[in-house]
């Protein structure tokens, strides 16, 4: 029979690894995405398929029925937040039905997004034309503005000191 002690360290180790674990935001979305680039590549081949994608918003445009959101693409880590410390992977729009309220979503802020492919379109950015994916019907989670720094920050030090941060 095991020792006690040794029965709560378990169970101790246990819950830390399943604390450490993150949900993901979309639980019954697809099991892979194509990459912005696969999907840029051939639009047609993707069309109306399902893709969980994040990125950071670079601009929004209010039209006459829809909103379109232009986001800079990341690949997503765990949670399906958008991974900060990766290169990106592409632009792409999300297409949002009626008016968006622009300072909900302002440059700068990242965003998780579960939807179907529509299409694409060619943008301009600088001098260069860049195939934009276009996905709709999107359910869109936002993340908090603090976002990346919302994790937690470690240190460990010996001594006497100040900290600033």
């Amino acid at each position: 029979m095991p020792c006690p002690s040794f029965r709560l360290l378990s169970w101790i180790l246990l819950l830390a690894a399943l604390a450490g674990c993150a949900t993901p935001v979309f639980k019954d979305g697809p099991a892979t995405s194509p990459t912005i680039a696969e999907v840029a590549a051939a639009p047609e081949r993707y069309h109306d398929g399902e893709v969980v994608w994040g990125g950071k918003i670079v601009a929004v445009e209010n039209l006459a029925d829809t909103t379109e959101v232009q986001l800079v693409a990341y690949p997503l880590a765990r949670g399906q937040r958008p991974d900060t410390r990766a290169p990106s992977q592409g632009r792409f729009v999300l297409v949002l039905p009626g008016f968006v309220e622009p300072m909900d979503y302002p440059a700068g802020r990242w965003l998780s997004l579960r939807g179907r492919i529509a299409g694409s379109e060619l943008r301009t950015i600088d001098r260069s034309e860049v195939v934009h994916p276009r996905v709709a019907r999107a359910d869109v989670h936002l993340w908090p503005r603090d976002f990346p720094d919302d994790r937690g920050h470690w240190s460990f030090g010996v001594g006497v000191g100040v900290g600033i941060r």
